[in-house]
């Protein structure tokens, strides 16, 4: 594998869910809103695949300092001007009352297209998420780092859950949202794969047949992006908070440079089957930051606490190199106060102890949500 260092540029997307201001539940974007967001942000937002729901995409970013300033930018705008149609904008997986059974997607070949293939299954995804590009331009080394990689996608989703509440009640998971996007197929962790070669066989069979027309619909949880020269990473819920989201996104450019500085001074990270990783990945589905993951070179499960404190020493000389030590040292601080999971369960919480029935106290997540969204704008 090449041992130039790669480009380590950043990329991020985000799935938002529009909410009517004064009714609080799910609305469909108006085509103007959409045309004024386009016309706002110069092609960095598209309508997504149901009409509830607005996606957003920072340019190419060569730092996190960069990537705050152009997401932070993203975010007003959209908040701007949904609010002069009466929505409002939230960052969380799942809406905490909403019903699929109710939406619409949108009218686009792309998205009926899926409808058809998909069924169902598709029009269950009311969901969103997260997406963190990492620029790695030599093919051999993206599939060398995405192996290695996988390692640390069930601690992304830890530190990201947002979505406990499904169709107004509490699902008991941290993050719904993967147990509806694992129904699609070509989901879930990605394969070990052995070469660059490799991966462009196994996607040209299914395109050959048909089954798929790119790579864009190989949905792993990590993916070699088919637009860029960059890894994507895929498995996180959208974090309610921008810093949450820079910090996730930093965290994942110092794996990213960790693993190739091991591999400029000839070692790697040990690679685990998938069954193990897929046990951790479980834990952070189920649990968020709870329970803790199995640390599988001492046989031993810890608390997040105590990993998000190694995480930080371990990537310490990557976060210098990369500009990114505040965003790292808000690992922890996202352990210590909990994912927007367990914030937006206190907020529940907190409203049925002081008297709320159940709808109002749901109510009072998504007026939370709608508040956070613009935390820091």
């Amino acid at each position: 594998m090449s041992t130039t260092e790669p480009a380590l540029t950043l990329g991020l997307e985000e799935e938002y869910l529009l909410v009517d201001i004064e009714t609080l539940e799910l609305a469909n974007a108006p085509d103007a809103l959409i045309e004024e967001c386009a016309g706002a942000m110069e092609g960095q937002v598209s309508p997504e695949f149901l009409q509830c729901q607005i996606e957003v995409g920072t340019k190419v970013c060569p730092d996190i300092a960069t990537a705050r300033d152009d997401l932070k930018r993203l975010r007003s705008t959209v908040a701007t001007h949904a609010a002069r149609h009466g929505l409002a904008p939230i960052a969380a997986s799942c809406h905490p009352l909403a019903d699929w059974k109710r939406q619409s997607h949108t009218d686009k070949t792309r998205y009926n297209e899926l409808e058809q293939a998909l069924a169902g299954v598709a029009r269950r995804l009311l969901i969103c998420g997260m997406h963190v590009h990492v620029g790695v331009e030599n093919p051999t080394q993206r599939i060398d780092l995405m192996n290695q990689l996988t390692y640390f996608l069930p601690h992304l989703l830890a530190l990201s859950c947002s979505s406990p509440f499904w169709m107004g009640q509490d699902t008991g998971l941290a993050s719904y949202r993967l147990t509806v996007f694992d129904n699609l197929p070509r989901t879930g962790l990605p394969p070990q794969l052995t070469s660059w070669a490799g991966f462009e066989r196994m996607t040209g069979v299914l395109v050959d047949l048909g089954i798929i027309e790119d790579a864009s619909k190989i949905w792993w949880d990590l993916r070699p992006s088919w637009r860029f020269p960059t890894l994507e990473t895929r498995i996180c819920d959208v974090p309610t908070l921008l810093e949450d989201t820079l910090t996730i996104a930093a965290l994942t450019q110092c794996f990213t440079r960790m693993l190739w500085r091991l591999a400029a001074r000839n070692q790697r990270w040990r690679l685990y089957d998938s069954v193990l990783v897929g046990e951790n990945r479980w834990r952070a589905q189920r649990y968020g930051l709870a329970e803790g993951m199995i640390d599988f070179g001492r046989r031993e499960i810890l608390g997040f606490d105590i990993l998000a404190k190694e995480m930080v020493e371990l990537l310490e000389e990557d976060a210098e190199a990369l500009g990114c030590r505040e965003e790292m040292e808000r690992v922890e601080q996202i352990v210590a106060r909990g994912n927007s999971a367990d914030r937006q369960r206190a907020v529940r919480q907190a409203r049925l102890d002081a008297g709320d029935d159940e709808e109002e106290a749901m109510r009072a997540v998504v007026r939370h949500l709608i508040d956070a969204f613009n935390d820091g704008l």
